[in-house]
């Protein structure tokens, strides 16, 4: 019997920020178990807060932005992108495959990545 192959994947979801707080650790719970419902786990959990979005999407500015850092079966992300589309409370979401899991996520000031250039 072959072994399901797995992926490390880093997936940032943006979810309503009109959400009350009890709804929003609710959504994000939701968003946890779906990937470990496919056979997956959540090795990080990174809270971002409320911030702007860069352009309005379904006429919201805002929204709570969480990078989930986890390891899942390949052939899971089909269906976790299904589930994703039908969450109302989810704004947007992206998910990459990456080597390694992040322990603290840092952006340098716009003006040095410019310089940079």
């Amino acid at each position: 019997m072959t072994k399901k192959k797995e992926q490390l994947y880093e997936g940032m979801y943006i979810l309503n920020a009109g959400l009350s707080e009890e709804a929003k650790g609710k959504a994000l719970e939701k968003l946890k178990e779906q990937i470990v419902s496919h056979g997956g786990k959540v090795e990080k959990v990174h809270d971002w807060g409320r911030r702007r979005l860069a352009y309005e999407i379904g006429g919201k500015r805002e929204g709570y932005y969480y990078i989930l850092y986890f390891v899942a079966p390949t052939e899971a992300k089909k269906e976790l992108f299904r589930e994703y589309s039908l969450n109302e409370d989810l704004l947007r979401y992206m998910t990459l495959q990456v080597e390694e899991v992040v322990d603290e996520i840092k952006f340098k000031p716009l003006i040095e990545q410019q310089q940079q250039l």
